[in-house]
């Protein structure tokens, strides 16, 4: 079924990764492919893959706002991207910003550890259980907030082990290479 509609938001918190350092980078999923959210949403693999591109062509980027708020941009999104667990984003909060400023020292006190994405379904449809299961999106931004609808989706303090992190990351990435090789080759 295709879907016309306007923007939507999802509230995505990821169980790690979104940390914030003296130098105001933060970093995390925005969303997770296959988890169903509270409203019984599930992101598939591959859903931003089109958008990313033609935001891409087109010289334009992913929004950072703060609370979905159009009028309070606070950072840059320096890379967005597709992984095999969701979309990855690492960006800047500009400091020069009064709002920049309080969401760095809000992420730092863990006051918020929500991410969110803004977006416009392209494709969805219903699964056997009535979960929308979302396979395009035209992604707008990515908000800090408060409250994310995916709750595996969590924001780490800046004091989280990132060796830790590192570690999750090879291990998702060696886990991709076994699949990927145990679907050429055989089991692994």
């Amino acid at each position: 079924m295709d879907y016309d509609q306007g923007l939507e938001m999802k509230f995505c918190s990821t169980d790690s990764i979104l940390t914030v350092t003296d130098d105001a980078v933060v970093e995390g999923y925005a969303s997770l492919f296959g988890k169903p959210d509270q409203g019984g949403d599930i992101v598939q693999a591959g859903a931003y893959a089109a958008s990313l591109a033609a935001l891409k062509r087109a010289g334009r980027s992913v929004k950072m706002l703060w609370q979905h708020d159009p009028a309070q941009p606070i950072g840059i999104w320096d890379e967005v991207r597709e992984d095999g667990r969701g979309l990855f984003v690492r960006g800047r909060l500009l400091t020069d910003v009064a709002r920049g400023r309080e969401a760095a020292a809000l992420i730092a006190a863990g006051a918020i550890d929500g991410l969110s994405i803004g977006y416009r379904t392209k494709r969805a449809e219903k699964d056997a259980g009535g979960r929308r299961l979302l396979s395009e999106l035209e992604l707008w931004e990515v908000s800090l907030v408060t409250f994310p609808m995916l709750p595996e989706a969590r924001v780490a303090a800046k004091a989280d082990d990132p060796a830790e992190a590192l570690l999750r990351e090879m291990a998702e990435a060696f886990d991709g290479a076994r699949r990927v090789l145990a679907g050429n080759q055989g089991p692994v």
